[in-house]
């Protein structure tokens, strides 16, 4: 039987094991991680009264759930082999990745720095932490992740591979621009923001300590978690990303770009996983509540009744309430 180089191709859809775990996975994620942070969204958006916190996570679960709305995309193009849809929409999925990782990890340094402040500074942060300054560091952060992101993914193109008659979605740039980007995503995108977040964290530490706060540290628990997850859920890219520069790999069945592979997911995993986190801020989350949208209901208004108006730093909350 004769065929083609390009008919080889069509054949070797998606049959292998990692293709077939990665598009099941990245699948799982885009149905559970638009649901659960559409769920979010309107909660926060539309049915309970606006407060700084709940703006920092409706920021967070739109991030995500642009991110899981172009997942499609990326799970047509690891199937199919095959990038069919044009170069804009090869520079839009990039920016969208892009866009989730950088807002991320942005508000995740602002809403550190928020708890950094309520705890080191509970008098100053009642008179002037108010919903309409959180709006604008928001929309500052989204800005620069936006522009980030922008930068970055116009080096995505598309390019025809002459051997099997298909199309790539790739960075087309060269070693020194590749290594520029990698690394600048890296530092800007990942170590400069965690050590921010640190230096906030290790204060926030010596606090509490200090002042022998009261058992109920919950919201700080939760953002402890937060963080945590998306180190353990972005980390392994970027330094792959860095090794794959380093030892220049390009066989696509080469381990270090399997590993991207899995490692892509895992980011993608990031916005499912965001949500989840979210319901466990509700009081006795598993026997309490019987469905998704009373547990994030309840999530939401502990955050708030937790606030306080100018009690001392010893009452055992980390939340100051505002306007």
């Amino acid at each position: 039987m004769n065929s083609t180089p390009g008919n080889e191709s069509q054949v070797k859809l998606c049959t292998d094991a990692v293709c077939i775990f990665i598009s099941t996975a990245n699948t799982i994620i885009c149905i559970l991680g638009t649901i659960g942070n559409g769920l979010v969204v309107w909660i926060t958006g539309f049915k309970i009264k606006k407060s700084v916190n709940r703006i920092w996570y409706l920021s967070l679960a739109v991030s995500d759930l642009l991110l899981c709305a172009t997942l499609p995309l990326y799970i047509f193009y690891f199937i199919k082999k095959d990038w069919v849809l044009g170069d804009f929409m090869c520079k839009f999925r990039s920016f969208f990745l892009l866009l989730n990782m950088f807002s991320s990890i942005f508000l995740l340094v602002i809403i550190s720095v928020d708890r950094c402040l309520v705890v080191m500074f509970p008098v100053w942060v009642r008179n002037k932490r108010n919903r309409r300054k959180a709006l604008v560091v928001v929309l500052l952060a989204w800005i620069v992740s936006a522009a980030l992101s922008v930068s970055y993914s116009s080096f995505r193109d598309v390019k025809e591979n002459s051997s099997n008659q298909t199309k790539s979605c790739y960075y087309n740039y060269n070693k020194k621009e590749r290594t520029a980007v990698v690394v600048s995503k890296f530092i800007f995108g990942f170590v400069i923001p965690f050590l921010v977040i640190i230096v906030c964290y290790v204060l926030i530490m010596r606090k509490l300590k200090n002042n022998q706060m009261a058992k109920n540290t919950k919201p700080f628990k939760i953002m402890t978690l937060l963080i945590a997850v998306f180190f353990v859920c972005w980390l392994p890219m970027h330094i792959l990303s860095m090794i794959k520069i380093k030892l220049q790999y390009r066989q696509s069945q080469s381990p270090v770009v399997i590993g991207q592979k899995f490692a892509t997911t895992l980011a993608h995993a990031n916005s499912l996983l965001n949500p989840i986190l979210y319901t466990l801020m509700g009081k006795n989350v598993k026997t309490t509540y019987s469905t998704l949208l009373s547990k994030l209901l309840n999530a939401m208004e502990e955050e708030d009744q937790k606030s306080v108006q100018g009690t001392p730093l010893n009452s055992g909350t980390l939340v100051v309430s505002s306007e």
